[in-house]
């Protein structure tokens, strides 16, 4: 029988897979979770209307259907949200946000349905249901993206409409020009569904920009689907010019219910086999030779040599001094001490199957930016299922310390520059840290799993393992 290629766009994430094997019993089979999952993946593909080779008519009976065979096990919870996804699922067959004919542009277009933004503590499946609700969605004008990936490539769309306008004449005003409105237009155009994983705002950038953005997608016709560790009305939380942000959340609410899904129960932290020792403390006697030997052990299957490497990302050098051919070995430094933010680290994450993180030191208050550094970097490695070897100077749930015991001179030194008082600032999460630490915790939760055997097998892009 042929193989079903499926699209890199229609496959599953890491967490989606992770959300069918964590609730599995000693009953899964991967062999056929991946058929059941391919099936599914090949009807959404093709958009066939009827039901999939493997018998499934959507989202609901497919998850059923891995019930019943024992490959997943009960969670009320989970099957909430699917049952409403499944019909969200049933409702968007046939639809489309796409213009009969040219006059009918200029008329209202047919009304969408609402989306859903899916919100829960980490690792309760969120990704998973969603996921599976995407594999089925039956039209070829669909998104599946990270939010971070999503924002880099509106805030991209944006750079390249501004370059576009004519350059301003000399001694005459530069007549403004609002971009906003034809990036959204270009997004409804390639998509009438959007899925967001980890829809998360924490800059104030893309902070103040969401509103007119997503009215603008909202009003195409855009379904959004979205998952979220926080409630909408926590987003960017006690970030700076909130005020600004708030209405915000009324248009997402406007257009998307919202869904709780809170099982109590982290899946990617329960005891699964491990890869092997893939965390080690600084504290370690020889440490650094182990690492150099397991990092030696991986380049000699390499078809490469151990040298430096330049990325090229947006017209900028990134230099990463140890590498060989799809294994990076860096320090803590090199990745977090430095201005990078998610286009590096996703660029990253598209060269190297194997990254080594030294020198991870304990993450105080007076380290908040290399803090989100970290979490960007780590939420780019996991989505790529690139593997982890990592040094640090405390266990890994003590990376990160919140409390007033250890300076934070930058804070009081951009305190003093935008004329703030401590006081008056305290509250706001730039500062205070409260954001790191919410974040954090999926970030703990991700490189637990990322220790697994499982995680480590199927992070491997060397040939024989295509085989």
């Amino acid at each position: 029988m042929a193989v079903c290629n499926i699209p890199l766009f229609l496959k599953m994430s890491p967490s989606a897979l992770l959300g069918f094997k964590l609730v599995s019993t000693a009953k899964y089979s991967s062999r056929k979770l991946l058929t059941s999952l391919t099936e599914a993946c090949r009807r959404a593909y093709s958009g066939d209307s009827g039901a999939s080779p493997a018998g499934f008519l959507g989202p609901l009976d497919h998850y059923s259907g891995l019930i019943r065979d024992g490959t997943l096990r009960e969670d009320e919870h989970q099957r909430a949200v699917m049952q409403t996804l499944d019909q969200l699922h049933k409702t968007l067959r046939g639809y489309s946000n796409t213009p009969i004919s040219f006059f009918s542009k200029f008329f209202q277009n047919p009304k969408a349905p609402k989306g859903y933004y899916i919100y829960g503590d980490v690792g309760t499946g969120k990704t998973m249901v969603m996921d599976m609700f995407y594999s089925y969605v039956e039209t070829e004008k669909k998104k599946r993206v990270h939010f971070h990936g999503f924002m880099l490539d509106v805030h991209k769309r944006i750079h390249r409409l501004k370059q576009s306008m004519p350059k301003r004449k000399v001694g005459k005003m530069a007549k403004s020009y609002d971009p906003i409105a034809p990036v959204a237009e270009e997004i409804s155009e390639e998509a009438c569904v959007l899925c967001f994983d980890e829809f998360q705002v924490t800059d104030i950038a893309d902070a103040m920009i969401l509103k007119q953005l997503f009215e603008n997608l909202f009003l195409k016709g855009v379904v959004v689907v979205a998952t979220s560790n926080r409630p909408p009305q926590d987003l960017y939380k006690n970030g700076l010019q909130r005020v600004n942000f708030v209405p915000f959340i009324a248009v997402l609410q406007k257009y998307c219910q919202t869904l709780r899904l809170d099982s109590g129960i982290d899946y990617r932290r329960r005891n699964r086999p491990s890869a092997g020792k893939l965390y080690f403390l600084s504290s370690e006697p020889d440490v650094e030779a182990t690492l150099d030997k397991m990092f030696d052990e991986l380049a000699f299957k390499q078809n490469d040599i151990t040298r430096p490497r330049i990325l090229n990302v947006n017209n900028r050098k990134v230099r990463l001094d140890k590498a060989c051919g799809t294994i990076a070995d860096c320090t803590f430094e090199e990745l977090c001490d430095r201005p990078l933010g998610a286009s590096d680290y996703l660029e990253m994450s598209r060269l190297f199957d194997t990254v080594f993180i030294r020198h991870i030191p304990l993450l105080t208050l007076n380290k908040k930016t290399q803090a989100r550094r970290l979490i960007t970097l780590v939420d780019a490695l996991y989505d790529h299922k690139v593997r982890v070897v990592i040094v640090a100077d405390h266990p890994l749930d003590d990376i990160f310390v919140h409390n007033g015991e250890h300076g934070h001179d930058e804070s009081h030194i951009l305190m003093d520059d935008l004329g703030l008082k401590r006081d008056e600032a305290s509250s706001l999460s730039i500062f205070s840290g409260e954001e790191e630490m919410f974040a954090f915790q999926r970030t703990v939760s991700r490189l637990t799993e990322m220790q697994t055997e499982e995680y480590w097998l199927e992070g491997d892009r060397s040939p024989k393992s295509k085989v």
